[in-house]
């Protein structure tokens, strides 16, 4: 006998996915594999008690508990981020010709316009990260709808574009994705690490594309006790996870997406590392280097063409 399920509230569980013959996805150009950038902007955006807030971020380097006080150290770590991280990424982009998404913290933005004239400069997208970096899953329900509404009345002013896709700082609320689709400008989120590939999922009556995010290929591993300790840990989780699934495109064709932060990555010898990956990517054929938002409208336009897609093929 299954034992009841105690909390069925929130959105339901797939644990089905595209099954044994996973999904028939086809990139623009015959691509093996869509390779999404996404970089993440938060500074200042962050807890501190010079923003009012009673507590700190975690350190981000330093593995030490965070003090009831300003820890200086910690927000200079987060100011590096903006001052100096995001322009050698901005260099590294440009060099490269690369658009890639921003996960965006609608107060960092306003508080560096430079980042976000940059952006729309470059054609980037902006993919909302929430009014602060704030746990979403802590704020009342109309008090989550108010800071989704700041964020893309703000994030439309500062970087050009109003955000079509969101994701929250993890994890999500219950809410979060009702109150997306109920704003109805929002073509995708990212509040999900259920998948390789996107995916469609039923909110309410209405069909909502999620492009999954990964936290395996992902900078934030150099936080204190995490599992990168050198620039050579990034290279080789992000090169070894790009060439099997590189190889596996050649008959399903995948998704990678690899989150960077300038105040991490930005930092030479890092930064380095991201570079030679890049290099690694660009030496094969059928990589498709993209943004979110682009891989969204591929997939609300073709997913009709790519066989089984789960629940709404």
């Amino acid at each position: 006998m299954t034992a009841p399920i105690a909390d069925r509230h929130g959105p339901d569980r797939d644990f089905t996915g595209y099954g044994r013959g996973g999904a028939g996805v086809r990139w623009p150009n015959g691509a093996r594999i869509a390779v999404c950038l996404i970089v993440n902007f938060e500074s200042g955006a962050e807890a501190s008690y010079w923003a009012g807030d009673g507590r700190n971020e975690p350190p981000q380097e330093f593995g030490y508990p965070p003090p009831p006080i300003r820890d200086l150290g910690n927000e200079s770590i987060f100011e590096y981020g903006s001052r100096t991280g995001v322009w050698r990424l901005q260099r590294l982009f440009d060099a490269y010709g690369l658009r890639v998404t921003f996960h965006g913290c609608a107060r960092a933005f306003e508080l560096v316009p430079e980042v976000g004239a940059y952006i729309a400069e470059a054609g980037h997208e902006v993919c909302a990260h929430g009014w602060r970096w704030e746990e979403v899953s802590r704020l009342a329900r109309d008090v989550e709808r108010e800071h989704i509404a700041w964020t893309v009345e703000s994030i439309r002013r500062t970087c050009g574009h109003r955000p079509v896709g969101w994701y929250s700082r993890c994890p999500a609320s219950l809410n979060t994705r009702e109150l997306l689709v109920e704003e109805g400008g929002f073509r995708y989120d990212s509040d999900s690490f259920a998948d390789d590939v996107p995916y469609f999922t039923r909110v309410g009556q209405t069909r909502h594309l999620v492009v999954p995010y990964s936290f395996v290929t992902n900078d934030s591993l150099f936080h204190p006790g995490q599992a990168y300790s050198s620039p050579s840990d990034f290279l080789d989780s992000c090169r070894r996870t790009f060439d099997l699934l590189w190889e596996e495109g050649a008959q399903r064709p995948q998704m990678m997406s690899v989150g960077i932060h300038p105040r991490l990555i930005g930092q030479p010898g890092r930064a380095h590392a991201l570079r030679e990956f890049l290099d690694h990517c660009l030496a094969h054929d059928g990589v498709w280097f993209t943004r979110k938002a682009d891989i969204a409208e591929w997939f609300h336009e073709h997913a009709g063409e790519f066989g089984r897609t789960g629940e709404f093929a």
